[in-house]
């Protein structure tokens, strides 16, 4: 079976060496780019449309599963998702997530007997594929929802709730109460935090908030967007299928990912 792949893994040994070894496994793959860190995954990823992503777990920038979400969100309509492998060094909390999930993984140092079984599985998916059914199902973005909260899971335990955001405010320093905010936005190197009537700036990233929000009444809809349950209005859907939602006394129109839509089924 001819395919193409690309493998994003920020150690240049054990790129060439899955590379060596997919080149002995698969012959007719064909490797499209290697790149280094998260971020050029999903850039890369978006202009060569590969049928296979090999994602390292741990890479600089984003990790491989917050790469996968990315490319979730801005994948292009109609086009067939990649088949995803992920590449880690054994963690047995890592394994036991993608094994729940039925997502294949590879092991670093990579291994030629389990690669070959990737391989055998990667090629049963795209024979499978129905190009026609369009970019996703629903399995793949539950599988993918799934392993984003186990990834998280261990520090959202640790992590206390979050009651009061100090934001800096000219030469002083306003005190938000968590029970006014209404949304939380990444935007540049900044996070903005949205009350009825207000807006601050505050450094920590979006990722470091998360878990010190309590997931009952914060729901995210958009990798860089987090907004409060109760303050949702109303949903939208456009020509497209792609779903926005208004909260009360808020003028924004905002997008709901493909990863987040199943929150908004009707009962």
């Amino acid at each position: 079976m001819n395919a193409t792949a690309l493998i994003a893994e920020d150690e240049p040994l054990l790129a060439q060496a899955l590379q060596a070894e997919l080149a002995r496994a698969w012959p007719g793959l064909r490797i499209v780019a290697t790149v280094g860190d998260g971020d050029a995954a999903v850039a890369q990823a978006l202009a060569a449309r590969p049928d296979v992503l090999f994602l390292d777990i741990r890479m600089p920038g984003q990790t491989g599963l917050q790469a996968a979400a990315e490319l979730a969100e801005d994948w292009p309509d109609g086009q067939p998702f990649p088949a995803l492998v992920f590449v880690t060094a054994y963690d047995a909390y890592a394994v036991e997530a993608f094994e729940a999930q039925a997502v294949d993984y590879v092991l670093k140092p990579v291994q030629s007997e389990r690669l070959a079984r990737t391989v055998q599985r990667v090629q049963q998916v795209l024979a499978q594929r129905q190009p026609a059914a369009g970019a996703f199902d629903e399995a793949t973005l539950a599988r993918l929802r799934a392993l984003l909260v186990a990834g998280e899971a261990p520090a959202a335990t640790a992590a206390p709730r979050l009651q009061v955001i100090p934001a800096s405010v000219g030469q002083g320093v306003r005190m938000v109460p968590v029970a006014e905010v209404m949304v939380f936005e990444a935007a540049d190197k900044y996070v903005r935090v949205l009350t009825a009537d207000s807006e601050v700036l505050i450094r920590t990233p979006l990722k470091e908030l998360l878990p010190q929000l309590d997931p009952a009444v914060f729901w995210q809809i958009h990798r860089g967007t987090v907004v409060r349950a109760d303050a949702i209005h109303s949903v939208t859907r456009n020509e497209a299928g792609r779903l926005s939602l208004r909260l009360r006394g808020r003028p924004e129109a905002l997008a709901v990912s493909r990863l987040y839509a199943e929150r908004f089924r009707a009962m």
